[in-house]
């Protein structure tokens, strides 16, 4: 990749990766443990700042996307920069559904634990992956 290019596929990849690690493990499983959060309440706030998120995420990739466009990748760049969209696009259009539809649930009065849900641990999974990809594309495009 040319210089420039590089230098801000890495910067905004970690700026994404840091957000990423901030928020989903760290603010998210720490919400729950304050005192007087009740799950509903842990949800309502969950749910905005997951949108927010999940909004500045789309624009962050779209930098990447357009900075690696830009800068004559590697085939290494590109697959890590796929890898990582497509997770988010996957967390997006298919897991975040799920999860809103839970919390709906919940946020009416059905108790959480009558109705086990998968999705947040197909999220958590997912957010893992998108994390080891950011990590690896923010190194490799900087290695230059």
């Amino acid at each position: 990749m040319n210089t420039t290019s590089a230098a801000v596929a890495g910067a905004i990849t970690f700026l994404w990766l840091g957000m990423v690690l901030a928020i989903s493990f760290l603010e998210a499983p720490l919400k729950f443990r304050a005192p007087g959060v009740t799950i509903p309440i842990g949800l309502s706030i969950g749910r905005v700042v997951f949108r927010a998120l999940n909004l500045v995420e789309t624009a962050l990739a779209g930098v990447v996307i357009a900075a690696v466009a830009a800068g004559s990748p590697s085939v290494t760049v590109v697959a890590l920069t796929t890898i990582a969209v497509v997770v988010l696009a996957g967390q997006l259009a298919v897991v975040r559904p799920r999860l809103n539809q839970r919390s709906d649930a919940v946020l009416a009065g059905d108790d959480p634990a009558r109705r086990r849900s998968r999705a947040h641990l197909y999220y958590v999974a997912l957010e893992m992956v998108k994390v080891l990809s950011l990590l690896a594309l923010g190194c490799v495009a900087l290695a230059r």
